[in-house]
């Protein structure tokens, strides 16, 4: 080989190992935005499509609503921040969102004008809520007794109560609806997920999450396929994973390793994808589905520590995540279930919304 075909390869070598390989789907961080604030813990995440406004749980901070475009908060749904919102379920048929409050109020809103209603007191301790578009009701986690949890069930858009149900979990986390019969419900401390009639108000299965997944955690539904996906944050022996459920018998038919600390799963119909979000391990992991009983893991992402909830724009695809950044002051309580060093403690003007997309 000539000196010169030599510092060729020696050069084309070097470009080559400098620079980055592209991740196989190719989902990327976008835009990082600080929102100042107090030192807020913070939770749920959701999308309006139709107007692109996220709805962030930013707990004494309040519900704030985050327009993309403007790249900044542009408003706070009234009295949220006095009852520390957890975040929103937005329900666009009836034009209403609801903020679900730590104090244990629910405050309705309208999601053309952001304009707030009085709050309405429904317990001592709420934790989220559900949608069922089938029964057209709200199903609301309350907190939980020595005998299980009371789902307290509202009419909407009346948002008066129409049932009450208790269910053995002390745990109880996400849930979908299949837009058919079943309303799926993580029992994260049971090891179950239960599929409920919410018009009945009844259990109408339970579904065994192990020895596949420990503390079930977040759900969502493929309903074309009859499939019901849970992210799992594992327990003694048994990893992180996500699980793939029949929603009619309830048998296992895929199960893969996640990262820690998981709170939130997507999936989208029309990109065939799965999505877990990792708090403690701090990545995103992407599957692909290529039928109702065949995965794939495509690649997992980097995020940053405490990005454990988002939620995705259907309309553009995009994805929002928040996260601020913490300590665990050990003079506190910590949720040593989830780590033995998960954050207790945020630091003002920290709170981060991130956007992840495609190019």
């Amino acid at each position: 080989m000539t000196r010169l075909g030599l510092a060729v390869s020696v050069t084309t070598l070097a470009f080559v190992i400098g620079t980055p390989a592209l991740a196989f789907d190719g989902w990327r961080l976008q835009h990082a935005t600080t929102i100042d604030g107090k030192g807020s813990g913070y939770d749920y995440v959701s999308v309006d499509s139709t107007t692109h406004h996220v709805f962030l749980g930013h707990r004494k901070e309040g519900l704030q609503v985050f327009d993309p475009t403007a790249g900044k908060v542009i408003k706070v749904i009234d009295k949220t921040a006095t009852d520390s919102s957890d975040g929103a379920v937005l329900i666009p048929e009836f034009d209403l969102g609801v903020s679900n409050n730590e104090d244990g109020t629910i405050t309705p809103f309208k999601l053309s004008t952001l304009e707030a209603q009085a709050p309405i007191k429904v317990g001592e301790d709420l934790d989220t809520s559900h949608y069922d578009p089938v029964s057209k009701r709200l199903v609301l986690n309350m907190g939980s007794g020595d005998d299980g949890t009371e789902l307290i069930m509202l009419d909407v858009p009346s948002l008066k109560e129409v049932r009450r149900l208790k269910v053995p979990s002390k745990k109880v986390e996400g849930a979908d609806s299949d837009g058919e019969s079943g309303f799926f419900l993580a029992a994260q401390d049971l090891d179950k997920v239960y599929k409920i009639d919410t018009t009945a108000g009844k259990i109408v299965a339970t579904y065994d999450t192990a020895p596949a997944c420990g503390h079930p955690t977040a759900v969502t539904v493929n309903a074309a396929d009859e499939r019901v996906y849970v992210s799992c944050r594992g327990h003694d022996a048994i990893k992180p994973s996500l699980l793939v459920l029949d929603g009619v018998s309830g048998k296992i038919v895929y199960s893969a390793e996640i990262g820690g600390g998981t709170d939130s799963i997507i999936y989208d119909a029309a990109l065939k994808r799965i999505f877990t979000a990792n708090g403690v391990s701090a990545n995103l992991n992407v599957f692909q589905v290529d039928g109702p009983d065949s995965y794939k893991p495509l690649e997992t992402l980097g995020t940053r520590a405490g990005v454990r909830t988002m939620a995705m724009d259907r309309q553009t695809k995009t994805i929002y995540a928040i996260t601020a950044e913490g300590s665990a002051d050990a003079s506190k309580k910590i949720l040593t279930a989830v780590s033995p060093f998960y954050a207790n403690t945020f630091y003002p003007n920290t709170f981060t919304v991130l956007t992840y997309g495609k190019p």
